[in-house]
């Protein structure tokens, strides 16, 4: 393990950039101590004034208006990717042939192709830290699902049920922005359908096949903005102005299949009237039920044969220290205290920090690697290919 500085910096200063940013500087205040000290050396993003205030604000040392200036930066070891999908290949391409460890918001990239050229530079770059940022991976409340489902205490898993609704594309005046453009599959399947995959498989293990797709767009067009929009969300156009139209979906379903034998319920929208930020989990066995609501990320509610005869049914359980992750994650780790999703960046930046400097003892599990990220992408093309055969099952490859 190396004492020297580590250097990071962030390309994209839009809402998820700003919490990347965040939790960098929130690493080193969580778990053990022993990470090497963290300089936090730029911003990058395309629109400079967004750079800028986040620079400011999180106290980096300078704002820069291109990523290149990222990359051609000898004195930067971590880079976080937060910007539009289809980017992520040429700068994370760039960024890996320069030496830096790369952290890549999901998904993985714009395209499948893409994916599979990022999980081969991945394997020709093993002296690199290349990730791909799941981060409801490191929310304590989903890895307790995740453990009960492991350690058998629910039985037999028959069925997982997972919905992600949010309502940021719901207003037909939210501008277009990049998140609206791409082929079917790459809308609300790939931004939030992403992180209901990762997570279905971080419960009930591999999904082997997907069937019963179904892809729509309820909004076909939608204004252009006059000013820099940071991903389509918190901005409202005018009726007024031009439009172009939404080439991907803003809702998905579909059934899988998992390789335990279980079965998968799947939904995502981005136009759920009322529901900015809506994700749940359940999962049913022969010995027991747990459920998760992002709501109420500080809990899990549990059924088990362990109640007494005629009082059975759903009991909430406070994430508390014997939950994966939640001991040392705060200043006040302790049952009721309560979570966000804000936490599970920092716990993602100090997972990767420790990969970086080659701390193996207490460490916590790695993070998703560009080879995982690929392995989403290809269940995600695997849904929009049964969309496109109206349902038709579609293996996993």
């Amino acid at each position: 393990m190396t004492a020297s500085p580590i250097s990071v910096a962030v390309i994209g200063a839009g809402m998820a950039g700003r919490t990347h940013a965040n939790a960098w500087r929130q690493a080193g205040t969580v778990y053990d101590l022993g990470l090497p000290p963290v300089r936090l050396a730029a911003i990058a993003d395309a629109h400079l004034p967004f750079a800028e205030d986040a620079a400011a604000r999180y106290g980096y040392e300078k704002a820069v208006g291109d990523w290149r200036a990222v990359a051609e930066d000898p004195t930067i070891d971590v880079v976080s990717i937060v910007v539009g999908n289809a980017l992520h290949r040429e700068i994370a391409v760039a960024l890996a042939e320069a030496g830096k460890h790369v952290l890549c918001e999901k998904p993985l990239a714009g395209t499948l192709e893409d994916a599979a050229a990022m999980a081969e530079v991945e394997a020709a770059h093993p002296e690199l830290v290349l990730a791909t940022g799941f981060t409801f991976r490191r929310n304590p409340s989903v890895a307790q699902l995740a453990r009960l489902v492991a350690d058998g205490a629910l039985g037999t898993i028959s069925h997982l049920d997972a919905r992600y609704h949010c309502d940021y594309g719901a207003d037909p005046l939210v501008p277009i922005a990049w998140r609206y453009k791409g082929p079917m599959g790459t809308g609300a399947l790939g931004d939030i359908g992403s992180h209901l995959v990762d997570t279905a498989e971080l419960i009930g293990g591999p999904i082997a096949s997907v069937s019963g797709a179904v892809l729509v767009t309820t909004i076909p067009e939608r204004p252009v903005a006059g000013a820099a929009v940071a991903g389509g969300r918190g901005v409202t156009a005018s009726a007024e102005d031009p439009t172009e139209p939404v080439e991907n979906d803003d809702v998905a379903t579909f059934t899988a299949h998992f390789a335990s034998g279980a079965a998968g319920t799947f939904s995502c929208s981005r136009v759920a009237f009322g529901r900015p930020n809506q994700m749940e989990i359940g999962v049913s066995g022969t010995r027991g039920s747990a459920s998760w609501d992002l709501a109420r990320a500080g809990e899990i509610q549990l059924a088990d044969a362990s109640s007494p005869a005629g009082l059975g049914g759903f009991r909430q359980v406070l994430a508390n220290p014997g939950f994966p992750y939640f001991a040392n994650g705060s200043s006040m780790a302790f049952a009721g205290v309560g979570l966000n999703q804000i936490e599970q960046f920092t716990y993602q930046a100090h997972a990767f920090l420790q990969q970086v400097a080659g701390i193996t003892e207490g460490a916590l599990p790695p993070c998703a690697s560009f080879a995982d990220g690929y392995r989403e992408m290809r269940i995600l093309d695997a849904v929009a290919r049964s969309a496109a055969a109206g349902g038709a099952a579609i293996d996993v490859a």
